[in-house]
């Protein structure tokens, strides 16, 4: 599908080195005093193969690169956007997407120290449920959990 010079599709086995490195782009971007727990190599390792072949893996291209990256689950696991790319709609489309394929609900978590991902999921309807203190994550860094309910579901 494309939408305003983005095409939004599912990632193929061919994808996997341009989708890890929009992750390893936008974490370093995002999140430079965050300890990262796998070198670039495992990073790109778990894309090829765990993530795109055994998630929903969804990608946004423009111009030809690479510059998004969702993978759904039962929640939204990784939200990515390559930082020149950021602020031109595409993370609330992936958002949207992501809602329309999990009209039920779903759930992320995001590191307390990621302000613009905190505001991001706050204006396209997250609530914070749950803060931790990072014992639980790879990082051991504190994180948020966010749940977004549809407007139609019963509490």
């Amino acid at each position: 599908m494309e939408i305003n010079n983005f095409v939004v599709r599912r990632a193929v086995d061919a994808d996997t080195v341009a989708v890890a490195e929009v992750w390893l782009r936008s974490f370093t971007a995002a999140l430079p005093g965050v300890r990262r727990a796998h070198t670039d190599e495992q990073v790109r390792s778990w894309f090829r193969e765990v993530v795109v072949p055994g998630q929903e893996t969804w990608l946004v291209s423009a111009e030809g690169s690479v510059v998004g990256v969702m993978v759904l689950d039962d929640d939204l696991e990784q939200l990515y956007l390559d930082p020149a790319w950021q602020g031109r709609g595409i993370g609330g489309r992936l958002v949207h997407l992501a809602k329309q394929r999990r009209p039920a609900g779903f759930a992320l978590w995001t590191f307390q120290v990621n302000e613009l991902a905190r505001r991001f999921y706050e204006r396209h309807g997250f609530v914070a449920v749950e803060r931790t203190d990072g014992h639980r994550n790879e990082e051991r860094e504190p994180d948020i959990r966010y749940v977004w309910r549809s407007e139609t579901q019963e509490p």
